[in-house]
Order: structure tokens, then C-alpha cells, then sequence
């Protein structure tokens, strides 16, 4: 008996609506991701195919084809390793499903699924000094209203370490300022966490919640329209910031800083200041120490650069010469 086949369009809306909403009760943030994900692919599969993407079928996201628009992220749209493998996560997970849906999908799914990630080298982690961070935290335009909220936002995003999503997304009730000044972040996987605001952080948020909508559900943040910011807003905000920084911190120009940037900057700040490093991954939100240990290297490698400067007291080595041709070979690679 043949199996009945379920089209793709009908798969796809029923991943999202039965798996991600209403058995895994996914994140927005998550929600998101996979739908940029699977616009990106269906806008790459209709180039390709000449097809609307309510025509296509499972076999049409074939194991090359899902490859070559994987080297399409990369090569055109030049995403990071990390991007891309992220895209593949999301694909990965709607062919599990769809395979379970529709068991004729299976083959389609099982050369989908070995398809492997892709390895990247992790780049040094990029960080601010105290001098830095304190130009670029009073760049902003204080006379304009625009200015204004860059000013506190930027301090609210040093001050609690923040993913940009967590700070574009903060409403009006999540701000604590009653008896102690605190900020309830919403996270990853829908974890919340408290951070403690510093004084002058708390003054700035105060000072800016008399210009904006007070209602619980308004955002901190507003764009000009009252929506929250985007990611991309937040940035190019803080690109704006950072032109007016260069100029009076010099050590600023030509460099690439992210939202992300500051995020870490808090880190290491937090780390050198002495607090221990568990603390710091709550205050990050960090579900793994072993991902907060990486300032832990970074500060260290920081000494290392430092001695390396200071000529070593000690009587150079002399490097082993192997007088055997196969040692010489393996010493030679």
C-alpha cells in the first residue's frame, strides 16, 4: 500500500506551529532564526528552480542542493562558518521532523542529516580597555532625543553584559527601580536572570523613562516609530557612537565593535576586577562554566603577550638537530 505524501508547504507551516510552538514551546528568538532560515532557502530555491515556494517538494531540498546553498551563505552572502552552521541546525531539524511526518521524506531527511558541520577557527576574543569603553559610553549626543537613549543604552549593554537581543527586547516592567535597581533580562531558552544596576546606570534609566511610553509592555528602547530596535539599529547605533569615540581615543579607529563586544568587554572587566568566574557566568547567562572560561584564556594570553616583551634572563636552548634521516624528517614537518 502506497503511503499518502504530505507536500512540503503543509510540512513546513506544521513544523512551526506543532513542533517548535506547541511541543517544544520554542523561544522567539528561536522562531526567528528558523524563519529567517527557511526564507533565505526558499528565496535561493525559487532563483534556481524558476518555482514558488508553495510548489516545491521535499526532493527539492536535496543533500546538494542544501549544500551549494550553504556555499551560497558563505561565498555570496558572506556569513561566518558559525551563520552557516546555524542555518544547517535549523534545516537539520525540520527534515527529523518531516521524516517522522512523512516517512517517504526519509531518504530526502537521512542525506540531509549527514551532512556535517562545518569546523572554524574561534578568532581572538576582542574586548575593550576601561578608557575605551569610557569614550564610547559618552559619545552619544546628549541634546538629542535619539542621543539621549543611545547614551543609556549603551550603558545598560556594559553595565549587564547583555546579548543585544536581551536589551532590544526589554520592556518597561522589567525595570527594577523601586527599592533595589536591577534589570530582569529574558535569555536564551527562556531563562530570565536579574542583574544589578550600578548607581549612575540606575540615574540614566530613570531620567529616561520620563521621555518614553511608561505602560509595562512598552520597550526601554524605543525606535523612532515606538517599536523596539532591531538588532541591526542597536548596531548601526553603535556604530555612530563609535565614529564620535575615535576621535578623542584613538586606539578606537578601524576597529570592528559589536554589541557582542561589549558583552565581553564586561567580562573581562568583571574577571580582572576579581569576581569569580560562576558569578560571571550568571551574569552572562551562561549555561556552561566551560563557555565563560574563555576570558579566563584570553586574560591569561593577555600576561603572555606581556612577557613575551621582557627578553628572557635565562641562557637560550639549542634546539635539537635529529642526525637520523627519518627523525630529521619528523622534526622537519
Amino acid at each position: 500500500m502506497t503511503l499518502p505524501r504530505i507536500g512540503f508547504p503543509v510540512l513546513l507551516q506544521s513544523f512551526f506551529h506543532q513542533r517548535l510552538l506547541t511541543e517544544r514551546g520554542a523561544s522567539a528568538q528561536t522562531i526567528a532564526s528558523y524563519r529567517d532560515t527557511f526564507e533565505l532557502l526558499m528565496r535561493y530555491l525559487e532563483q534556481h528552480t524558476s518555482r514558488t515556494p508553495s510548489a516545491l517538494t521535499i526532493e527539492d531540498l536535496d543533500a546538494s542542493t542544501i549544500l551549494a546553498f550553504l556555499d551560497y551563505l558563505e561565498t555570496k552572502r558572506g556569513n561566518s562558518p558559525r551563520t552557516r552552521n546555524l542555518r544547517l541546525t535549523a534545516i537539520r531539524s525540520f527534515m527529523r521532523y518531516a521524516s517522522v511526518r512523512d516517512p517517504t521524506a526519509l531518504p530526502v531527511a537521512q542525506r540531509i542529516l549527514a551532512i556535517s558541520s562545518k569546523r572554524f577557527d574561534r578568532p581572538a576574543l576582542v574586548y575593550l580597555s576601561r578608557a575605551e569603553i569610557e569614550a564610547l559610553l559618552e559619545a552619544p549626543d546628549r541634546s538629542t532625543w535619539s542621543g539621549q537613549r543611545d547614551g543609556v543604552l549603551l550603558a545598560v549593554l556594559y553595565n549587564t553584559g547583555a546579548r543585544v537581543s536581551e536589551v532590544a527586547g526589554l520592556r518597561v516592567s522589567d525595570v527594577l527601580l523601586d527599592r533595589e535597581s536591577a534589570l530582569l533580562l529574558h535569555g536564551k531558552g527562556r531563562k530570565e536572570r536579574v542583574i544589578p544596576l550600578w548607581k549612575s546606570t540606575a540615574k540614566l534609566l530613570r531620567s529616561w523613562l520620563i521621555r518614553i511610553d511608561r505602560r509595562p509592555d512598552a520597550p526601554v528602547f524605543p525606535n523612532r516609530a515606538g517599536k523596539n530596535m532591531s538588532r541591526s539599529g542597536v548596531e548601526q547605533r553603535l556604530r555612530l557612537a563609535l565614529r564620535g569615540a575615535s576621535e578623542k581615543c584613538p586606539s578606537l579607529k578601524g576597529r570592528r565593535i559589536s554589541p557582542h563586544t561589549i558583552r565581553h568587554t564586561t567580562a573581562m572587566h568583571l574577571l580582572q576586577s576579581g569576581v569569580d568566574i560562576t558569578v560571571i557566568a550568571m551574569w552572562l547567562g551562561h549555561e556552561d562554566t566551560a563557555t565563560t572560561h574563555q576570558y579566563v584564556e584570553a586574560d591569561l594570553a593577555m600576561k603572555e603577550a606581556a612577557l613575551k616583551r621582557i627578553d628572557d634572563p635565562a641562557a637560550k636552548s639549542v634546539r635539537f638537530k635529529a642526525n637520523d634521516r627519518l627523525l630529521a624528517f619528523l622534526e622537519a614537518l
